[in-house]
């Protein structure tokens, strides 16, 4: 497995007067901040979306509420927010794991283009560099050119093209293969597989997907050959071939969210999802700052990473 960054050392700001920043203050997320957020991170994101003529990521403003309590709620995510005169701007998030994993990152579009995305990028990466994070990921839509400059300009370097894909369920058993709900005895294995081909594990994911029940395993020769924490947008897999992600792919119920996030430059996995009638929403775009590996599998990344 080669190794190609190992340093936690976000890019300089460019030489030129920063912006001012004093009309608005951070401070740590709230409970009671849900319903302000929820309707901002909806927004927001149906806003870039529909002026790219691409579908919103949240179906309402209701599902985009519903993440911001579950995140405010969970001690294993930091969050930050902006706001100016008690009126909330928008927000952060930081998952933390042996790799952290950002977002979502929303501001409201009436307060766009004053800094504020910027500032609560640079809060949750000096809060990673504070807690010795070796490395930082985030999914972004491949069409928005401005995050795209902006994670660039903070250190993000691109790893991975991706496809959202989805579509109805696919209903079939790949031969030779297993695919069954995963429990904590299959963490041990699980979370070595994931260091084989990632370099690191993602333990606090994978036991979080356990206990709610939405983890698979897939078992090939009665050993471990794959999990998933969930086919779908939050939800990622490693493998060691391609036809043990297949199976847990094809044995997926539904596809959660706007549907799960498929490396395009693994050409037989892409064109087997579009044989089996899923269909591409947008274009992502992995992008990582510090430890980063080229990995020595296949997989699926989450939203986060």
């Amino acid at each position: 497995m080669q190794t190609v960054s190992v340093t936690f050392e976000p890019a300089a700001a460019p030489a030129q007067q920063a912006p001012d920043t004093a009309w608005f203050t951070l401070r740590p997320g709230r409970p009671e901040d849900a319903p302000a957020l929820g309707r901002i991170c909806y927004q927001a994101f149906k806003t870039v979306s529909e002026s790219h003529n691409f579908p919103p990521d949240f179906p309402s403003v209701e599902a985009a509420v519903g993440l911001m309590r579950a995140l405010l709620a969970r001690p294993a995510v930091y969050s930050v927010v902006a706001e100016s005169g008690g009126s909330v701007l928008g927000s952060n998030f930081l998952w933390l794991d042996a790799i952290a994993g950002v977002g979502p990152v929303t501001v409201d579009p009436a307060a766009q283009n004053g800094a504020v995305g910027r500032r609560l990028m640079q809060d949750v990466l000096d809060f990673a560099r504070r807690q010795d994070f070796p490395g930082v990921r985030l999914v972004q839509a491949a069409y928005h050119n401005r995050s795209l400059s902006l994670y660039a300009k903070l250190g993000f370097v691109v790893r991975e093209p991706l496809a959202n894909m989805q579509g109805p369920a696919i209903g079939e058993r790949i031969p030779g293969t297993e695919v069954r709900p995963a429990g904590t005895p299959d963490a041990e294995a699980c979370n070595a597989l994931c260091y084989r081909i990632h370099g690191h594990a993602r333990p606090a994911e994978l036991a979080e997907a356990i206990r709610r029940g939405v983890a698979s395993v897939v078992v090939r020769g009665g050993r471990i050959t794959g999990y998933t924490t969930g086919i779908g947008f939050f939800g990622h897999a490693v493998a060691q071939s391609n036809e043990d992600l297949k199976a847990l792919i094809a044995a997926a119920p539904a596809f959660a969210g706007p549907g799960f996030l498929l490396p395009t430059r693994n050409a037989e996995l892409f064109r087997w999802c579009l044989e089996k009638k899923l269909r591409v929403v947008q274009p992502m775009t992995l992008m990582t700052l510090g430890l980063y590996n080229e990995p020595a599998g296949a997989f699926l990344p989450s939203i986060l990473y």
